[in-house]
């Protein structure tokens, strides 16, 4: 059994990032994902959860919705499989985030908090480029100069994260090493320097669960890595079937690539036997009409011969 809970099931993420007493943990990460942009103080859960777009979405998906001391609103998701129209599902949901802060009558002006998605990623999008972490904001195309603060995603893709422990020399790159690597691990590195990995070992000790949270996340644990065996099930069958799919494809296309140069080499076979036929074709001719010309000027069959460089009996098979 793993010292630590596993971060992509519903009930580790949430336990580290989403209950009161880890907030000191979620504001850190927070922090050091935008170091240098912005410094958050404190923050408030908020209750309603983004709604899940398909059935046993929970599974696969799961997130924390909570709000800044400065009123930006922050959801932090994990995600533990792609899906079709994933980029267009982000949007939908800041975009969602967004109307809901509407209000009716023309007294509103607009006046909406920014909305903020941080998506772990525990895959890589077919459809991203192939880097650990994308920042996306709304930017002006030509001068790249910020058009509006209100909207901002930020996208990790954990397989593409690669540093070791030794090579983590940021407190941003410390957090994803830990949570990637958590369930693996016996002790944190920065525990005994560092107050909040040290809260962080606490909290995400299997031991300091209760009877019945550790229940809950056994079930938890289970049914997420029975969703990873059906995905990987079906990601082989994929694989299989079309490994199948191009060795009849790549068969037939060789049969017609066959065919083709067997066409092209009997037709340059055929031509080259036509012009040699035609050319012995019209050697033969040639001699006869000489033959029948010395025959008809009266010369023997025997100087014939000589003058055509023929046999005399390849003369007389040539007389008419």
């Amino acid at each position: 059994m793993a010292k630590f809970i596993n971060p992509f099931t519903d009930i580790g993420f949430k336990r580290i990032f989403g209950q009161e007493i880890s907030k000191p943990l979620i504001i850190d990460f927070l922090n050091s994902l935008m170091e240098g942009e912005e410094h958050i103080e404190d923050i408030t859960f908020l209750d309603k959860e983004q709604p899940a777009l398909y059935e046993d979405d929970r599974s696969l998906i799961y997130d924390i919705y909570c709000r800044t001391e400065r009123g930006h609103n922050i959801i932090v998701e994990m995600q533990n499989k792609s899906q079709p129209y994933f980029k267009n599902r982000s949007i939908y949901y800041v975009s969602e985030a967004i109307a809901r802060q509407g209000e009716r009558g023309s007294s509103w002006q607009y006046a909406i908090d920014a909305v903020y998605l941080v998506a772990f990623l525990n895959f890589s999008p077919i459809d991203f480029d192939k880097k650990f972490r994308t920042d996306v904001t709304l930017t002006d195309k030509e001068t790249h100069k910020m058009f509006s603060d209100k909207v901002r995603m930020t996208f990790m893709q954990l397989p593409l994260f690669d540093k070791e422990a030794d090579n983590c020399d940021n407190d941003f790159d410390k957090w994803i090493y830990v949570l990637k690597n958590m369930e693996t691990l016996t002790r944190l590195p920065w525990a005994a320097k560092s107050s909040v990995f040290q809260r962080l070992e606490q909290i995400a000790d299997v031991a300091s669960l209760t009877k019945r949270e550790r229940m809950k996340y056994d079930e938890g644990l289970r049914k997420y890595r029975d969703t990873l065996s059906v995905l990987e099930g079906a990601k082989q069958d994929g694989l299989a079937e079309g490994r199948a799919l191009g060795h009849a494809m790549g068969h037939a296309e060789g049969l017609a690539e066959g065919r083709a140069e067997g066409r092209q080499e009997g037709l340059a076979e055929g031509r080259q036997e036509g012009l040699a036929e035609g050319r012995a074709e019209g050697a033969n001719s040639e001699k006869q009409d000489t033959v029948n010309r010395l025959l008809a000027a009266g010369t023997s069959i025997d100087v014939i011969a000589i003058a055509t460089g023929l046999s005399k009996e390849e003369v007389e098979k040539l007389i008419k």
